[in-house]
């Protein structure tokens, strides 16, 4: 309330200079906050790396495509990066891959890329442009919907061929083989993975990779014939500049309530961006 000029000079100085020095801390608490430097820091602040995803669409794997989705933006918001998706490879080229730290194939089979994909995917894994994380369907190699087999990437995998797949599901026991590696590191050892179609190929990739986990296929409940004895399950080639990991499990939804599984796959994405 305004005082009158009578009010005014009857208001002893001690008082007045109170009240002044309490109208100039109310303006600043009111002002200053909008222009402090920290503010506009973490408004502009710049991702610690970024990731393309080539996701496959669609068919039985869409649901754990989406799942992974949603705990990836919830990891990425929580640690600064970024995560872009792509249906198929038509805009894979060197210099869109040179926007990314971090390849993830989530789910996209070794086919149906294009001529220029193929060629700037190669060059970005065996020069380490970028690191890569391949899941469950990257490892469906063969003669599949027209297509030939990919050599370069069925050698990237290990020099296997897809043969067979346990379409009734199982159980199994994965034991960590190598419990040092980084995307190893806090996983539990041995753990459960449910209800998964765990494929077979025409060999072990272990002669030609450095085999991380493997699952054991005494364990499979309920029993199966389809086995293939040694049996990798999580990998990484050395052979190649780019830190790289296949990850076999990705078949539903519900491995996004595995601990193991998440803390493979949180463990995959630092170490695979190389930070």
């Amino acid at each position: 309330m305004a005082l009158t000029p009578m009010e005014d000079s009857q208001m002893p100085s001690l008082q007045r200079r109170f009240l002044s020095k309490l109208l100039l801390n109310c303006l600043f608490v009111t002002i200053v906050p909008t222009y402090l430097p920290g503010n506009a820091v973490a408004e502009s602040k710049a991702p610690r790396f970024r990731v393309i995803a080539l996701a496959e669409h669609g068919g039985i794997h869409q649901p754990f495509v989406d799942a992974a989705k949603v705990w990836l933006g919830k990891l990425a918001e929580e640690n600064n990066f970024t995560v872009d998706y792509v249906e198929n490879t038509e805009k894979i080229d060197d210099a869109f891959l040179a926007k990314y730290s971090l390849f993830l194939q989530l789910n996209y089979p070794p086919y149906m890329w294009t001529d220029t994909a193929k060629a700037a995917f190669i060059k970005y894994i065996e020069e380490g442009k970028g690191g890569w994380i391949g899941f469950h369907h990257a490892t469906l190699l063969g003669e599949f919907d027209g297509y030939p087999i990919w050599p370069w990437f069925r050698d990237f995998m290990g020099g296997i061929r897809f043969k067979n797949y346990i379409s009734t599901f199982v159980t199994g026991t994965v034991t960590v083989e190598d419990k040092d590696h980084p995307a190893m590191r806090g996983v539990k050892s041995p753990f459960v993975i449910e209800n998964e179609e765990f494929y077979t190929y025409d060999k072990s990739p272990r002669p030609n990779v450095h085999v991380l986990a493997s699952v054991d296929e005494n364990t499979y409940t309920p029993t199966t014939e389809i086995k293939m004895g040694d049996h990798p399950v999580i990998w990484t080639n050395e052979h190649v500049k780019a830190r790289n990991i296949y990850i076999f499990m990705g078949h539903h939804p519900d491995l996004f309530q595995n601990p193991a599984f998440t803390q493979i796959f949180r463990n995959s994405v630092f170490w695979a961006a190389g930070k």
